[in-house]
């Protein structure tokens, strides 16, 4: 299954025209808002290995901005987008702020800007996938620009390959967010602009693959000419925990893993334990956190859907340390791993002598949990009778042991969870629809990785530090191929595959040096097919798509086959492959990208990169 970022539109459909397209039409050089300007701003980026190169440029990201007047509807790329009045932002911020005060007002926007940030950072690294990091990392101030927020200036910006380490100073002029929350309130004595903050987080967070922390230091909403924002990465900040905690949409959310020696959050209910701390930032993943929340201080019965490795134990073991019965026992039961000549004691315990080989009572997990909560995983394995047996339990409150004559009664919360859909279940007659009723009270799902990928980076660094501390080793971070690989991989495994892929790198990577993708994916996993790459084939350079084996008889479609160019390095692939595409579309672009896989703007990148286009 691919994920949702990963789907570009080849061309534009009917009736949509670009942003390039009308510059064109109307003799406007979009290009003009770039040179010497841009070649400035490079000069104040501190990096080694930087090239000439500064794509994509203002022009190349217009490529990306569509507008359809006849159905209204915006993309930028494969997003949608809404013109929207920057008053109507102001009224939802002050009626934000005079409903849940500053303190919440801030987060929500916060972490808003970061899911806007992070969106923009996977649109760079999809479509210009060779872009340096630094100009990557500049597009992000081309795109808040274009999208009308705020226009970004490069004081000074330093990035380190070789350690991943990152370290910016930027102004930010007309600031749109500081102009609505003037009008509002008026000058002040706290920096103002939230969501920019979440933005510039979010973006490099996501292209970089480790947690950058912006930081506000001057605004114009505190009287200032212009605002000053400084990003480095988490751990360079003192007191970083006073930044994360807007990104935290519950108190449960754990960052601490950044924040080095410093002490724990007063009011967090529990620390969790090492490694097993829920980490995000996400749309999706502060949803399921707020609806968390809202249960937690009841006995309601909570049913956890969502692939396999999506975390719904965590979640469920959550749900108890910040309920009332924390206090209390939290018991777990794999249903798919108990036999099901078994599963009735396990659940309801057993009398003595109530079949061979029972010498002694023995309470079941009902029992174990009194008081505390039950927590019943891969819930849609039991059988038909299993289940008649715990509807019984959950409706009357009391269970029966195994050779047992008397019911017990106990007062335990049931949390249960299945990556099958019990509905589907339910019309298949493979689950009882009462039971699904029973259970689906408050339900809460959790969705796969690859919907939830603004996630990804603050994961990978989380798993990094803990496997870090585990195996007693030490790594300086990833490489910029190996995070594009994380990025944008599928992760069938959801968030245990993540896991395990971060413990095996960190073990494979030599000491002290950055986690290459081959440290990463070195299980057989499949990588992105669209991304080429070069297989050496005795003394001739062969292009494929991905891990694809070679086809016998050669690729199919218009090109000749294997080898037969004679190339041997990946630019004179590449130009060639661009040149046969376009002459055989007649320089239309659009075919020729369709025709080579990729996307127009990438083929209009690499093609005047090259020299191929003007």
């Amino acid at each position: 299954m691919k994920p949702k970022i990963t789907k570009p539109q080849a061309s534009p459909p009917a009736g949509r025209v670009s942003l390039a397209e009308v510059a064109r039409a109307t003799g406007t050089a979009l290009g003009r808002f770039d040179g010497a300007e841009t070649a400035r701003a490079m000069g104040r980026f501190d990096a080694s290995h930087i090239g000439s190169d500064v794509h994509p440029t203002i022009a190349d990201i217009s490529e990306c901005l569509f507008f359809s007047p006849g159905d209204g509807r915006i993309w930028l790329q494969d997003q949608r987008m809404v013109l929207l009045h920057t008053e109507a932002l102001g009224a939802l911020r002050r009626e934000l702020i005079d409903s849940f005060g500053p303190d919440k007002a801030r987060g929500l926007l916060t972490r808003a800007g970061y899911v806007s940030g992070a969106r923009d950072a996977q649109l760079v690294r999809q479509h210009w996938p060779d872009a340096e990091p630094q100009a990557a990392a500049m597009a992000g101030t081309r795109l808040h620009a274009l999208e009308g927020v705020v226009k970004v200036e490069l004081v000074h910006a330093r990035y380190d390959p070789d350690t991943s380490d990152y370290e910016g100073e930027f102004l930010w002029h007309h600031s749109s967010e500081d102009d609505e929350h003037i009008a509002a309130y008026g000058i002040g004595g706290a920096p103002a602009c939230w969501m920019q903050v979440g933005y510039a987080t979010g973006y490099v967070s996501t292209l970089f693959g480790r947690l950058v922390v912006f930081r506000e230091v001057a605004c114009r909403s505190m009287g200032e000419s212009h605002c000053r924002v400084v990003g480095k990465s988490a751990e360079r900040w003192d007191n970083v925990q006073e930044d994360l905690r807007y990104l935290r949409a519950r108190e449960f959310v754990d960052f601490s893993h950044h924040a080095g020696a410093a002490p724990q959050a007063a009011d967090l209910p529990e620390a969790p334990k090492d490694g097993d701390a829920m980490v995000g930032a996400s749309s999706a993943f502060n949803a399921a956190c707020h609806s968390l929340h809202r249960v937690a201080a009841t006995s309601a019965t909570v049913l956890f859907t969502g692939e396999s490795g999506v975390g719904k134990e965590k979640f469920a073991s959550m749900l108890h340390r910040i309920s009332p019965r924390r206090e209390q026992p939290f018991v777990a039961v794999n249903c798919a791993a108990i036999p099901e000549t078994l599963i009735e004691s396990e659940l309801f315990g057993v009398e003595r002598g109530a079949y061979t080989g029972a010498g002694a009572a023995r309470p079941g997990r009902f029992e174990r949990a009194h008081g505390g909560t039950l927590f019943l995983d891969e819930i849609g394995t039991l059988s038909y009778v299993a289940q008649g047996k715990l509807l019984r339990a959950l409706q009357e409150g009391e269970i029966e042991r195994v050779g047992g004559t008397r019911s017990i009664r106990v007062d335990t919360r049931v949390v249960a969870a299945t990556n099958v859909d019990l509905r589907q279940a339910v019309r298949e007659g493979r689950f009882r629809d009462d039971l699904f009723f029973r259970l689906n009270v408050f339900p809460i799902h959790l969705p796969p990785l690859r919907e939830r990928r603004d996630d990804v980076p603050l994961l990978m660094s989380q798993f990094l530090a803990h496997y870090a501390r585990k195996h007693g080793r030490r790594a300086t971070g990833f490489s910029q191929a190996a995070v594009k690989a994380l990025l944008n991989y599928d992760y069938p495994g959801n968030i245990r595959e993540l896991q395990n892929l971060v413990e095996r790198a960190l073990i494979a990577a030599p000491e002290g040096e950055l986690i290459e993708v081959h440290h990463v994916f070195s299980g057989g996993e499949a990588l992105d097919k669209r991304v080429l790459s070069v297989r050496l084939d005795g003394e001739r350079g062969v292009l494929t798509a991905g891990n694809a084996p070679p086809a016998a008889a050669g690729p199919p479609g218009p090109f000749p086959p294997e080898g037969a160019m004679g190339l041997k390095s990946l630019p004179q692939v590449e130009d060639a492959l661009m040149r046969q595409a376009l002459a055989q579309c007649r320089g239309n672009l659009s075919a020729a990208a369709r025709l080579l896989g990729i996307t127009r703007p990438q083929l209009a990148y690499r093609a005047r990169k090259r020299g191929i286009v003007q």
